[in-house]
């Protein structure tokens, strides 16, 4: 029997025979669906089937789907951002952003003379633009640009919508997205472009300040006018430096930034309308951002700009101007050619506006005026002009032609045509310098007496050289002083002191004056004096600036300063030193200053200051030279001919209705309208010259002595009571053309020839023919006076020796010769 006591249930009737209560049937009922069967999991049921999506529910996305594909996206957007930051670098600036015109400014830094190179720019610093101008720009494009970041999201945002709903395209960018817009890529409309510039944005604004971001876009934007930057605006709208501009005219030019082209009021009166309103509305702005006051706003008035000026940038003087300093640039190797042509570089020449144009107007009016184009002469005419201020060296003012764009050659700067006796100075200073003697070892002072016979041959000390040059008409003037040979150009006299002094020291003292020692046909010969040498007109008053400096020579410059993005370049030293004494120079003026008293040169009186020059004439008159200077200003002119087509040399010949060219009539008709102009308003001075005269000598002529030169041996012989040819009288041709008129060329009172007549015929004529008597009335130069500048080198090289007594080639072996040019 158990001792475990039973187990009663509730109710007897549901317990087992073992006393057990039954198991719910339920729980081991067979599964009806089940196939075979098999009765339920226990504690699991089934959930109702989800009815299935059907008509245009299925089109809607749940919201699953939707949450992934926010998600998706973010993770895209993030992803491509970090991968367009890490790729897209900050590349280097494109070509046309940063090319630049190099810009070339007068003596004062301001006023512009030209601007070379295709892209018109000037890069300046941001500190050179005023602030009100700064301000003006930020009120139309972006006033929140100092508070902002690089990338407007809501501006951008917004300039898509309106374009896309038809509301007009319209700019969202910041001033640093235009500034990498211009700067660094182009101005396609491409989604690739606009990536780009998203990236290079973001990374400039951190590595760049706003200033710097703000001065690149100022360098940059496009105003119209062939303008970039606000530099080049400021000049093509209202003629001056950005410095200088007002509020009015700032709001003015920030205003084209929105329509470079259509808001140009001058090109375009019809776009009047929104011009003005533009313009109120970035005043407006300045307002609303305190830059400017409301009282100011009220009192200002539209500032309309200048007229388009053409776009010849080198018409005129301007590219003459240009070549001459490029040329000054690399030949002292300031900086080399291809550097400078990459531009950007401004350049502070030394020429001043008022003297640049009173040459400009001196030419004109002295010159070009007088051509015709009934005369086929004139189709030739060329000039040229350079002027120095001794005290500097300054070169004040150039004319190199008639029109940069029209003849190209630069006269003031060419090397090949003749100087002709403007060249003799130069062999009286080596002879005052050196203390040079002559043939019977007197010294040679504007005192000492030459033998001026026409053709006579050059003495060396070992006897005849060969060489007999002929006086301009064949002038016999006997016994000559200095002075007066040098009055009267005498050739004999000039190429026998030359011998005298020596030839390599003449040519030694031209250069120390400051011509080139690379000059063409600067020979050491007797010739030399004559002027065979083709120095350019800049570098005659180079020379001729060191004379009137009492014989201080100091470099001649065209450039005060230059510059590229405010950094200065270094320029070369320019020592002055001595080049010969000042005793040497001063006595070289006194003699000068006799030819501009009663010399060949007196048309120079018309300058109304004391002044000292020499005139010249090249050979077959091709051109012709006035080279003079007052105490503060030395000046050279010359009139060149050249055929236009070919480029040949021509004799100026009926040139400006004249008969012959000489350097005493336009030329110094020129030089002295140009001084006059130059210095008006300037104190007048004299020279202060410290000169030796040396002391008188006889006329042997009237005492009956023998001239010491022409003991020495000469090939003439001594002229006599019964001479044909006496000083002042001439031949039959002077008699035959003494009836021309020409600018007083009065001798000195003490020459043998005073108060004579002399004619002119061409340089290097074969026969010696004169020239055409000119027609009734027709003048031929100056009114007083036949005689014309005997100083063409020409007959020199026709008249090496005697004319029947052999050929140039013959007397190789007999000494220097003349020159060697045709």
């Amino acid at each position: 029997m158990s001792d475990e006591p039973p187990q009663h249930g509730g109710d007897p009737g549901q317990q087992g025979s073992q006393g057990w209560a039954p198991r719910d049937t339920s729980a081991a009922a067979p599964d009806p669906d089940h196939p075979d069967g098999a009765p339920a999991a226990k504690g699991r049921t089934k959930r109702p089937k989800r009815p299935k999506r059907t008509g245009w529910r299925r089109a809607i996305p749940t919201w699953r789907m939707t949450l992934g594909g926010v998600l998706l996206l973010a993770l895209l957007v993030v992803g491509g951002f970090i991968a367009g930051y890490q790729l897209i670098d900050i590349p280097a600036a494109n070509a046309a952003a940063t090319a630049q015109a190099n810009v070339y400014v007068y003596a004062d830094g301001k006023t512009v003379i030209a601007r070379d190179g295709e892209i018109n720019r000037e890069k300046i610093p941001l500190d050179r633009i005023p602030t009100p101008i700064q301000h003006a720009v930020l009120a139309a494009e972006d006033r929140d640009f100092y508070s902002e970041d690089a990338i407007d999201i809501k501006a951008t945002l917004r300039a898509g919508w309106n374009t896309v709903t038809g509301k007009g395209r319209q700019g969202g960018s910041t001033i640093t997205q235009q500034y990498v817009k211009n700067y660094y890529l182009g101005q396609e409309q491409t989604v690739v472009r606009k990536a780009k510039e998203f990236f290079i944005s973001i990374k400039l604004d951190r590595e760049q300040s706003k200033d710097e971001i703000l001065e690149g876009y100022l360098n940059t934007s496009y105003f119209g006018r062939n303008a970039y930057g606000i530099q080049a605006a400021s000049h093509a709208y209202y003629g001056k430096d950005v410095e200088d501009l007002d509020a009015g005219e700032g709001a003015y030019l920030a205003s084209l930034l929105n329509a470079p082209s259509s808001y140009d009021v001058v090109a375009h009166p019809e776009n009047k309308k929104a011009v003005l309103a533009r313009w109120d509305y970035v005043l407006d702005g300045m307002v609303k951002h305190h830059w400017l006051s409301a009282a100011d706003r009220d009192a200002m008035t539209f500032p309309v700009p200048d007229k388009a000026k053409p776009a010849n940038a080198l018409s005129g003087q301007r590219g003459y101007i240009v070549q001459a300093v490029e040329h000054y640039l690399v030949a002292n190797r300031i900086i080399d050619e291809k550097t400078l042509a990459t531009g950007g570089y401004r350049i502070t020449t030394t020429l001043q506006k008022s003297k640049q144009d009173a040459l400009v107007e001196a030419v004109k009016e002295n010159v070009l005026s007088k051509t015709s184009d009934d005369r086929e002469a004139d189709r030739n005419v060329r000039a040229g002009g350079a002027s120095i201020d001794p005290a500097t060296g300054h070169v004040v003012a150039l004319y190199g032609g008639v029109d940069y764009t029209k003849q190209y050659v630069n006269n003031a700067t060419r090397r090949d045509y003749q100087v002709g006796s403007t060249f003799k100075p130069f062999v009286l200073a080596a002879a005052l310098a050196n203390g040079s003697t002559t043939q019977k070892h007197k010294a040679i002072t504007p005192n000492t007496r030459y033998d001026g016979t026409n053709e006579r041959t050059v003495q060396s000390a070992t006897g005849s050289t060969g060489y007999s040059p002929a006086n301009e008409d064949d002038v016999d003037y006997g016994s000559i002083t200095v002075r007066e040979a040098t009055d009267k150009s005498v050739n004999a006299v000039y190429a026998q002191m030359a011998q005298d002094v020596g030839p390599d020291e003449v040519k030694d003292t031209a250069i120390a004056l400051g011509i080139p020692q690379d000059t063409p046909d600067l020979t050491a010969s007797p010739s030399i004096a004559l002027g065979p040498a083709t120095a350019s007109v800049l570098d005659m008053a180079s020379a001729y600036a060191t004379l009137a400096d009492h014989g201080k020579q100091r470099p001649h410059t065209l450039v005060a300063k230059i510059s590229k993005n405010a950094t200065a370049l270094p320029l070369p030293a320019r020592n002055t030193r001595r080049a010969i004494s000042r005793e040497a120079a001063d006595t070289t003026t006194s003699v000068l200053r006799s030819v501009v008293d009663g010399g060949t040169g007196t048309a120079a009186q018309g300058a109304g200051r004391p002044a000292a020059g020499k005139t010249g004439t090249a050979e077959e008159d091709r051109a012709a030279w006035f080279a003079g200077y007052t105490p503060d200003l030395a000046t050279v002119i010359a009139v060149m001919g050249q055929d236009p087509e070919s480029g040949v040399q021509k004799p100026l010949y009926g040139a400006l209705g004249l008969a012959r060219m000489n350097g005493g009539g336009a030329p110094a008709e020129t030089w002295a309208a140009y001084t006059r102009a130059a210095l008006e308003g300037s104190e007048v001075q004299d020279f202060d010259l410290e000169a030796d005269e040396g002391p008188e000598e006889p006329d042997p002529d009237e005492s009956g002595e023998g001239e010491d030169t022409e003991e020495a041996g000469g090939t003439k012989a001594p002229r006599d009571g019964g001479s044909t040819k006496k000083p002042g009288t001439g031949d039959a041709r002077e008699r035959r053309d003494g009836d021309r008129t020409r600018a007083p060329e009065a001798p000195s009172e003490a020459s043998p020839a005073a108060g004579a007549l002399h004619t002119a015929t061409p340089a290097d004529a074969p026969s010696r023919a004169p020239a055409p008597a000119p027609a009734a009335g027709e003048t031929a130069g100056h009114p007083a006076s036949g005689r014309r500048d005997g100083d063409s080198p020409a007959r020199a090289d026709r008249t090496d020796g005697p004319d029947t007594t052999g050929t140039r080639e013959s007397r190789d072996d007999q000494g220097p010769l003349g020159p060697t040019r045709p």
